[in-house]
This record gives C-alpha cells, sequence and structure tokens, in this order.
C-alpha cells in the first residue's frame, strides 16, 4: 500500500466515479455512505517497537557519517535503546493506551508547527495551482472566482451535512467501489465498518482535518499559536490591491447566495477604483509569529477588534490579483507569496485568483496536510468546471452591492505602522533571497517505468540523490513526506530516499560509469527501487522512525527529563537539517505544486511523475544554486533512462 501510489490512485479513481445525483445545486452530491462512517473504526496509529526504530534511524545514518561518526553513533543509539530511550518508549506506549481517541502524534505535531516562531509564509505554508478550466472562455477572473467559490461553498456544505463520499483508498475498486458495496456498508455499525471496508481491500482515510479547511485561521500568540474555528460564520473575506472586502455568501437558512448575485458582489469590487492602502495588512501575517503576536494585541486595542474578527472568522479568504501570469515560474511565486499586501496567510487556505484566471490555493500547514486539501482541490476543480454556476453568456444580478459588501477600515497609531513598514521590508528581502526554477523530463515518466518493473517515486528520488553527489560531491539528509492518514488522526511519517543503495548506485553513475556495465547499473537501479519501495510501505503504514524519536523527545521535554545524549548527537541534528525535501502529488485538478526550502542551505523540491514526463520545481536560497541542481537532475534522469533502456551511458 505504497503511500505515493495511494495519493495518486485515489485522486485519480475519484475523478472516474460518477456521484449519484444531488439533486439540488446545494450540495456535489449525497453520497450513500455518511461523510464520518469510517471514522470511529479507524485503527490507530502504531508506536513502532523502539528495537526497530533504531534500526531504521542507524541505517538511514550510514550513507551520511564516516566509519568513525558512525560508530559514535551506533553506540549513542544503543545506549538510548536500553537506557532513558526504554523508559520514555514505555512512558509514551502507556500515554498513548489512555488516549485511545488520537494518535500519539497529534499533541506533538500540532506544537512543533503552533510553537515554530518563523514567519509561515516560504516556511511553512505550501501552494497547488489548479489546471486551467478545460473551457478557455471560462478563464475569466470574474468567472472562475464565481464559480470556484460557488463550488468550494457546495464542498463546505455537502461535507457539513456528512453527504462528502467518505475518502477511501480502494485497492480493488472493482469490489469495494461500487453501489452495492455502498448500500451495504452503510448499515455495519461505524463502531466496525473500518473492519468491513478491509475485508474488501478497501482503506478508508482519516478525516479528522477537513472541519479545520473552512471558517478557520492560525491566530498569533506568544510562545504558541493557536487554531481558531467559528462554523457559525457566513461570510467571505476577498482580498484586492491589499483591501479587505467581506459579504455573506450564506443566508440564515444556510443556504448558499445565488451564483449570480456572488458574481455581481466580486464585480462591485474588481471595478472599486480604491487606492492600495499606504500600510497593507497583509504583510503582518508574514512576520516572525512573536512580532506578529504583540502587533495583533496593538490592532485589538487600538479598535480593530470587529474587523478582526470578520477576518479570523471568514469561511476563506479569496485573493484576487491585478496581474496576468507570465510563466511558470512566475505562477510558482504567485501562488507561494505573492506581493505580501494581497494575502493572509494565517487563513487555513488563500483561493488565489489573478488576473488571467489563473486559480491556485496556498494553504497555512499547522492545521492539516496534502491530503484534505488535495481532496478539496479535486472536487472544486471537477465541479467548477463540469458544473460551473454561472456562464460567460450569464449576467450578474442587479442588486445594490455597495450595501451588501463591507470594505473593512483598520485604525493603525503609529507603532502599527511602523510594524508594517518593517513586515514588508524583511517580506521583500525574503522574497528577494529565494529562487524558483523548473524542469521538464521529456523522455520517459511513470509508463516506462513501470515498463521496467522500477518505481517511479523511486527513480524520481534517486535521480535528486545523484544530482547532488554530481553538483556538491555529497550525499545529504533527505526527507520525502508521506501520509498516514490510514490512521485515526495520523498526520505524515518520514521516508529517508538517502540510502546506502541510493549512495551505491549514484557514485556507480556519477563517479566511475565506465567501470560498470549497463547490465550492472540497471542492478543497481533495482536495489534501489525495492529498498525505497519497502521505506515507503513502513513509512505510510506508521512504522517509520522519525516520528517516533520526535514524540520521544517531545515527551522527555515535558515532563523536565534532561534531553538525553542521544538527541545531542551532532549526527542527530544533521539528519533533522534536511537539505533536500521533497514532495509530491498527481492530480487531475493540479498543474504545479510547491513550497519553500525548510533550512537556509536547503531545496524545496516539488515533483510530479506523469506517465510520459517527469516535472521537478525547485526553491533555493543563495547558498545553493537550484538551476544547476535542476541541470545536475536532467541529466541524472537521462542517465538512468538510458539504462533501464539498455543503453551505455557517457562519461
Amino acid at each position: 500500500m505504497a503511500a505515493r501510489q495511494l495519493l495518486q490512485r485515489r485522486a485519480a479513481g475519484r475523478w472516474r466515479r460518477g456521484y449519484s445525483s444531488a439533486g439540488a445545486a446545494e450540495y456535489l452530491h449525497r453520497s450513500i455512505v455518511p461523510t464520518m462512517h469510517y471514522q470511529r473504526s479507524l485503527p490507530r496509529l502504531p508506536i513502532p517497537k523502539l528495537e526497530d526504530t533504531i534500526r531504521r534511524y542507524l541505517n538511514a545514518q550510514k550513507p551520511l557519517l564516516n566509519d568513525d561518526q558512525f560508530r559514535k553513533t551506533e553506540e549513542l543509539a544503543h545506549g538510548f535503546e536500553k537506557g532513558i530511550g526504554k523508559e520514555l518508549h514505555e512512558q509514551l506506549v502507556a500515554q498513548d493506551n489512555q488516549n485511545k481517541h488520537t494518535s500519539y502524534i497529534t499533541g506533538p505535531w500540532f506544537d512543533m508547527y503552533l510553537k515554530a516562531r518563523d514567519p509561515v509564509v516560504l516556511n511553512f505554508n505550501a501552494f497547488m495551482s489548479f489546471n486551467p478550466d478545460p473551457n478557455p472562455e471560462y478563464n475569466n477572473q470574474l468567472l472562475r472566482a464565481t464559480n470556484m467559490t460557488v463550488s468550494a461553498l457546495r464542498f463546505m456544505k455537502t461535507f457539513r451535512a456528512g453527504y462528502l463520499e467518505p475518502e477511501v483508498f480502494h485497492l480493488n475498486p472493482e469490489k469495494s467501489d461500487t453501489e452495492i458495496f455502498k448500500k451495504i456498508i452503510r448499515f455495519v455499525p461505524s463502531s466496525v465498518s473500518w473492519f468491513g471496508a478491509y475485508m474488501v481491500n478497501a482503506y478508508p482515510l482519516d478525516m479528522s482535518q477537513y472541519f479545520r479547511l473552512f471558517n478557520s485561521t492560525r491566530l498569533p500568540k506568544l510562545n504558541r499559536d493557536e487554531l481558531y474555528t467559528d462554523e457559525k460564520a457566513k461570510h467571505l473575506l476577498v482580498l484586492r490591491n491589499g483591501n479587505f472586502y467581506v459579504f455573506d455568501v450564506v443566508d440564515r437558512d444556510g443556504n448558499i447566495l445565488k451564483p449570480s448575485e456572488i458574481q455581481a458582489h466580486f464585480k462591485y469590487i474588481l471595478s472599486d477604483n480604491s487606492p492600495a492602502p499606504a500600510f497593507p495588512l497583509g504583510y503582518l501575517s508574514s512576520e516572525n509569529r512573536d512580532t506578529w503576536a504583540s502587533l495583533r494585541k496593538n490592532l485589538l486595542d487600538n479598535g480593530n477588534e470587529e474587523a478582526l474578527q470578520k477576518v479570523d472568522s471568514a469561511m476563506f479568504c479569496l485573493s484576487l490579483d491585478d496581474i496576468p501570469i507570465k510563466d511558470l515560474v512566475h505562477l510558482s511565486r504567485t501562488m507561494l507569496h505573492g506581493d505580501g499586501a494581497n494575502r493572509w496567510y494565517d487563513k487555513s487556505f488563500n483561493l488565489i485568483i489573478t488576473k488571467d484566471g489563473t486559480a491556485g490555493i496556498n494553504f497555512e500547514h499547522s492545521w492539516g496536510d496534502g491530503v484534505a486539501v488535495l481532496r478539496f482541490q479535486n472536487e472544486v476543480f471537477k465541479d467548477s468546471t463540469k458544473a460551473p454556476a454561472v456562464s460567460p453568456q450569464s449576467q450578474p444580478a442587479s442588486v445594490d452591492s455597495s450595501r451588501a459588501v463591507q470594505k473593512l477600515d483598520f485604525k493603525l497609531n503609529d507603532a502599527l505602522k511602523a510594524g508594517i513598514t518593517k513586515a514588508k521590508q524583511k517580506f521583500d528581502a525574503n522574497v528577494e533571497a529565494l529562487s524558483l526554477n523548473m524542469i521538464q523530463f521529456n523522455e520517459g515518466g511513470k509508463e516506462l517505468l513501470k515498463q521496467k518493473k522500477v518505481s517511479p517515486d523511486a527513480v524520481a528520488q534517486l535521480a535528486f540523490q545523484m544530482a547532488f553527489l554530481r553538483q556538491y560531491n555529497q550525499t545529504v539528509a533527505t526527507y520525502e513526506s508521506c501520509s498516514t492518514a490510514a490512521f485515526k488522526h495520523g498526520r505524515t511519517e518520514t521516508i529517508r530516499p538517502a540510502s546506502v543503495h541510493t549512495k551505491r548506485c549514484s557514485e556507480a553513475f556519477v563517479r566511475e560509469p565506465s567501470k560498470h556495465g549497463t547490465e550492472e547499473l540497471r542492478e543497481l537501479i533495482v536495489e534501489c527501487s525495492k529498498y525505497h519501495g519497502r521505506l515507503t510501505k513502513e513509512a505510510a503504514m506508521g512504522q517509520g522512525f522519525d516520528r517516533h524519536l520526535f514524540g520521544l523527545r517531545h515527551l522527555a521535554l515535558s515532563k523536565g527529563i534532561a534531553v538525553p545524549d542521544f538527541y545531542q548527537d551532532q549526527a542527530y541534528a544533521q539528519l533533522n537539517h534536511n537539505i533536500i525535501s521533497t514532495s509530491t502529488l498527481v492530480s487531475p485538478a493540479v498543474q504545479l505544486g510547491g513550497f519553500g526550502p525548510v533550512v537556509s542551505d536547503g531545496f524545496g523540491v516539488g515533483y510530479q511523475v506523469q506517465d510520459d514526463w517527469i516535472g521537478c520545481n525547485v526553491s533555493s536560497y543563495p547558498t545553493r544554486n537550484g538551476k544547476e541542481f535542476l541541470q545536475c537532475i536532467y541529466r541524472s534522469l537521462e542517465d538512468i533512462f538510458n539504462v533501464l533502456k539498455g543503453k551505455k551511458i557517457s562519461s
């Protein structure tokens, strides 16, 4: 049940599925099986055995250390396993047994995100851009904003009514993704429904994060932020030219406002000639979290409580940008950070629509992971393109938008003005330092790799290892995100793609290709693929080592226990300084995804392995050369594909 496969096959499978008729424009569909039917009976995220965690940890350290360093790390690891680590592990298991409603990683993971003081933009928020609407005349800012907003509201209503089809990974869709199965499983009590799905090789996934998609915001607080949700709020937040607008999109009975009225209000906002504010408030949400927390307190004390409440409780933030997209790098920049004035980075997500109708989502990461956002994005794209609420012929309703739409005014004192000016300077400097580059490799993709019986994801990861070795003559800590949504309150686990196998293979290709025959090089690739497949499966099943070690360390700190020597080992710090941080997804709705480097001397690698091509979107800061790294990735992919085709590679 490879996690990569899980995300990709689920996205593709959902596209083919025909939903039962919604019967009303208020809902996307009415699922036979209630949305949260499986939630109660989901299996719990396992805590791995400590000896397995230590073994996996040492396997990940081996390619990064010389013999002397490894011996020292091995000694510390085994000492930890037999001593304080054993005690902490027993305490973690006992604590987990007392909290069966959740997972052992939930609390520590929320703490990790919410206690982080770095700005969320570039450091935590990720983006996914939508593919263009297949009907070109619908790629118009006003039309797309209306259609996507209506589809987003339909999603929200469908989810809250319990009509949204549960998120299920079907290994045998012919048996489990059928009307007959759904009609049977709906009558199985929710306390055991997961087992019914499991019997036909279907794996329901955790949906506990979904409620935070709407009416939610991360609030800056000193030392630790808070997540805030107000499901009673009925309004949308719209940003344009740095100005803030709100209007109700749901009436008192919970019905969605007529699409023609929503369109009229957007038209009114798009034609508003108000100048950009001299001190755009959006920049504050790009600040260091403690700095922002102090400035927010000042905002509240200065008579802005009502306006901020409107921002925090809004369904979501729609950002209407006044610029068209020039190219894919410009698209990445727009969706990853934009201009800073026309975003509210603390909202659960910003739906961004540019002048030419290009759309994307920038999402705050503490509340949830890509799985929930991707499902939302797939449904919104499908609904807005297959059943658009308005068309190029539609006329906006004749309503008085000047009464319905409220423009928010913020009262700013000198300290707040100075805070915004400083936030803008920092934001501009950070954005200036960031490089974004991309490539598309068109000489093959998933189809050819599967034909050659190697994992597409393993090949992409091997190319990254080979590229870094070619560019910097080093093997470094590498992170690949893997969903553990198959478990109750699962978040993510780390796959560690840098292994003794990828190091051996990379060295053979980069340093001494002439010493190895094509068949020998092919065998090295196959070995990497098998090992990566095992790591992926372990991670998806909650059997990685990163979250377990993180949980043990969090427990020690929470109990006031001195940080064990194991965690003070330089090798532990080095392994968690992820120079190559990677994440992938493939979906019919998504054109491109990306995120910033997680360390100042790192690369942020968003990648897609499509049927006949491979794309990479790489972010970096000045200490690294992203363009050169991509050239090395391209060369590595060429070499790997040539070997798999039985061709010789050039030295």
